[in-house]
């Protein structure tokens, strides 16, 4: 039996339905990928499979006992206040009836899979961290199925990483039913066993992988095309027809007739496919060559370590930088000292000449809910100057798919795709020759966010853009800022790959082999030749590193066991002290390795 099902499940919030007398059925251990684009209903429809929303009709089926989680695509601006565990305990005890003990064992050990801190305040959060956490609240309650709703929203690329790795390997569960949406491109094709499309209403089942549904799709899209072109040429004829007969008062066929009225119908009620978002950037007068410069630029939160230290860079006219780095480290932060609106703490940053600066917002502040779509961009006005010409507001938004009456909703209504597409449309309403994009791809449907890439990539300005997305820095940017931890930040040419091909990530924190203790800081030491007893200790290292390794390992395994938290506290608290002693040996073994192979040159 399917774990659930929907059954001629019809939903509107008005005309067209966004569920059209949809069916659908999930498996145990399916990875279903829902894709369509924004406002087609995809949250929706997640919500629906949630029991948050009931249909207008037909029935959604649950087999007994299941329990259904969902991670939501925002974070909420109300998360408990407190500590990660105490606020994972608060989420998990809403939705289930279990001791008080059996409960806060199953938070401890989701929370030491999902490597968070249990002492960490959740208010001093990074947004990724944030999502983390709401992920474990979603499987604190060890779920049968998990609903994501754009999971790698406002995670960074390690995070992503981890993510995949925990969603397809983790080795605590039997293979996981998971029902996600997701513009990831990488994420997509890595995770999802069938794809679901949601368009116009109705849901099409592709039992296929990623690049071979996007060929079906077309071939799919022409077919329907050349049909309704040759609907339309014999709806033509037969209007024709039926006029020729009134004007000569002939008696008609009465069959034809019927048969032009059901005609009329499917006319009717065909659902035209919601086109592509057109896209053009308005451009100002040139900046001066240097745009921003920086030297020994350092910025500190209230005498805490320093979340940039010095800095020295020159950023030129028509560069395209992109900025990597783990939540938390500080990419925002870079973004507002090069902007100006932070002070260096030591250093200088200086601003060319004749510089127009257009900032995203990743957290989307620049939106006022409140007011209508229209309001937000044109700000209570019903023209646009664009390129030096007037335009009606209305037919600007419409080229971002915002119909009449759905820019005149408020914002409060949009979905998140929507309101990146309404903050893209407020952005590029304003000239500009410093384009600055914090985390721009959260959201948006993959046709708008590959017309988005073709656009940057063509912007003649200068580009700073934060984002998340490996596919989408590859293809955009010329160099790099990566935040590499403790304030220090490296400069590279290219975009993602060339970064990883010229440094290793800064996400592996510790080598898992002994050969890549190489890649660690090396001692300035003066090479000599080894003396026996050094000959000796180099040696005999790789066996005392791999004997760590296989330690440190089973002390994970043996605290990821849903009986770990069953023991005594003294038990519990003496494997977590050698886990740490493990940790920092294995430390001073690698720092020891690299001396030693320095030595020997």
């Amino acid at each position: 039996m399917a774990l659930l099902s929907l059954r001629d499940v019809s939903l509107s919030f008005g005309d067209p339905p966004l569920l059209d007398d949809v069916s659908l059925h999930i498996q145990r251990g399916e990875r279903v990928a829902i894709i369509g684009r924004n406002g087609a209903g995809k949250s929706t429809l997640l919500k629906l499979l949630q029991g948050r929303l009931e249909p207008d009709g037909g029935e959604i089926l649950r087999a007994q006992g299941a329990e259904v989680a969902m991670l939501a695509q925002e974070v909420p601006s109300n998360l408990p206040a407190g500590s990660i565990f105490d606020s994972v305990v608060a989420g998990a005890s809403l939705r289930r009836d279990d001791d008080a003990w059996q409960l806060e064992a199953q938070v401890s050990q989701v929370l030491s899979r999902m490597e968070l801190d249990p002492e960490a305040e959740v208010h001093s959060l990074s947004a990724g961290l944030k999502r983390r956490v709401l992920l474990a609240h979603a499987l604190a309650t060890d779920p049968d199925v998990l609903l994501l709703d754009e999971p790698t929203n406002h995670l960074d690329i390690a995070a992503i990483g981890w993510l995949e790795r925990f969603l397809l390997r983790d080795p605590r569960t039997e293979p996981r039913t998971l029902i996600f949406v997701t513009h990831d491109r990488m994420l997509l094709r890595r995770l999802a066993t069938r794809i679901v499309e949601l368009d116009r209403g109705h849901l099409a089942d592709w039992a296929c992988d990623y690049p071979t549904f996007l060929a079906r799709k077309q071939e799919l899209l022409d077919a329907e095309a050349t049909h309704a072109v040759k609907f339309d040429k014999k709806l033509a004829q037969e209007e024709a027809w039926i006029r020729q007969g009134i004007k000569a008062r002939r008696t008609r066929n009465e069959g034809r007739v019927r048969a032009l009225e059901k005609m009329r119908e499917l006319r009717r009620a065909r659902r035209q496919r919601v086109g592509q978002v057109r896209v053009a950037l308005q451009k100002s007068d040139l900046s001066g060559k240097v745009v921003i410069e920086t030297e020994g630029a350092s910025f500190a939160y209230d005498d805490a370590t320093p979340t940039i230290r010095e800095l020295t860079t020159t950023i030129l006219r028509g560069d395209k930088v992109g900025i990597i780095g783990n939540n938390g480290t500080g990419k925002t932060t870079l973004l507002r000292v090069l902007l100006g609106e932070l002070e260096p703490t030591s250093g200088t940053v200086r601003h060319g000449t004749r510089l127009e600066i257009a900032y995203f917002d990743q957290l989307r502040a620049q939106l006022d809910e409140s007011k209508s779509v229209i309001d937000n961009v044109a700000d209570g006005n019903d023209r646009l100057t664009l390129h030096g010409k007037s335009r009606h507001v209305l037919g600007y938004l419409q080229d971002f798919l915002f119909t009449p009456d759905r820019a005149r909703s408020p914002v409060a209504q949009l979905s998140g795709g929507e309101r990146n597409r309404l903050l893209l449309a407020r952005l590029f309403s304003r000239a500009s020759n410093v384009l600055v994009l914090d985390e721009p791809t959260n959201d948006l449907d993959l046709e708008t966010l590959e017309l988005l890439e073709q656009l940057l990539i063509e912007y003649s300005g200068t580009l700073m853009v934060v984002s998340h997305d490996r596919e989408f820095l590859d293809h955009v940017v010329t160099s790099t800022l990566v935040l590499e931890g403790g304030g220090r930040i490296g400069e590279y040419a290219g975009g993602y790959e060339d970064w990883t091909r010229q440094r290793a990530p800064v996400t592996e924190t510790k080598p898992s082999k002994p050969a890549s203790a190489k890649s660690k800081p090396k001692p300035k030491t003066s090479r000599r030749k080894l003396s026996f007893n050094e000959q000796r200790e180099l040696d005999a290292l790789p066996a005392r590193i791999e004997a760590l390794e296989t330690e440190q390992g089973e002390l994970h395994t043996a605290m990821s066991d849903p009986d770990f938290y069953q023991r005594g506290g003294a038990a519990i608290s003496e494997a977590k002290e050698r886990l740490e002693a493990v940790d920092g040996e294995l430390e001073q073994v690698y720092e020891r390795w690299a001396e030693l192979e320095e030595l020997a040159g």
